[in-house]
């Protein structure tokens, strides 16, 4: 089963990026290319039927099976990244993560009105950067039609943040 092999492959950092957060970093399973390629079909798989346009995905781990994604869906993959990283005009957005704040931004003509977008990240947690995202789909005039997640902390209850955007909240593995 895939969250097991994503489980058993994820490593466990303590006290990052501060005393008290323990962070799930995915970085063991890029050594694993037949792992990424399960995680990358299995992802396709769980959001196929979704009528999706776009692949959306969220600086800086999002970009890591993003792009794969959406090759797979055969569709188009935007970047969301943080701010001053985009060369082109931008809109942007502020979000508050567990701990500290941010901006992340789009280039303002990432998107076309009603195109069907899935937002993509490595990791959900508080959900404050995904909404964040969200609201950069919206001020585009997007369609959002879900998410996707390779793992979720549900004990931090993102998908509650999420839900009056979208039921549809996909992840391969959930602590």
């Amino acid at each position: 089963m895939i969250a097991s092999k994503i489980k058993h492959t994820v490593r466990d950092v303590h006290d990052f990026p501060k005393p008290g957060i323990i962070f799930k970093d995915i970085t063991p399973i890029l050594k694993d290319y037949k792992l990424c390629a399960e995680i990358s079909r299995e992802l396709m798989l769980q959001v196929k039927d979704l009528e999706i346009d776009v692949v959306a995905g969220i600086e800086s781990r999002g970009f890591l099976f993003g792009p794969q994604l959406a090759q797979l869906l055969q569709v188009p993959f935007v970047p969301i990244r943080k701010a001053g990283k985009l060369p082109y005009k931008t809109i942007q957005e502020s979000y508050h993560l567990e701990y500290g704040s941010a901006i992340i931004e789009c280039h303002e003509d990432a998107l076309l009105k009603g195109q069907r977008v899935l937002i993509h990240d490595d990791l959900l947690a508080t959900g404050g950067t995904v909404v964040a995202a969200t609201k950069l789909i919206q001020q585009l005039r997007a369609e959002l039609v879900g998410y996707s997640f390779i793992i979720s902390l549900d004990f931090l209850n993102g998908k509650d943040r999420l839900k009056p955007y979208s039921e549809k909240v996909f992840s391969l593995a959930s602590y």
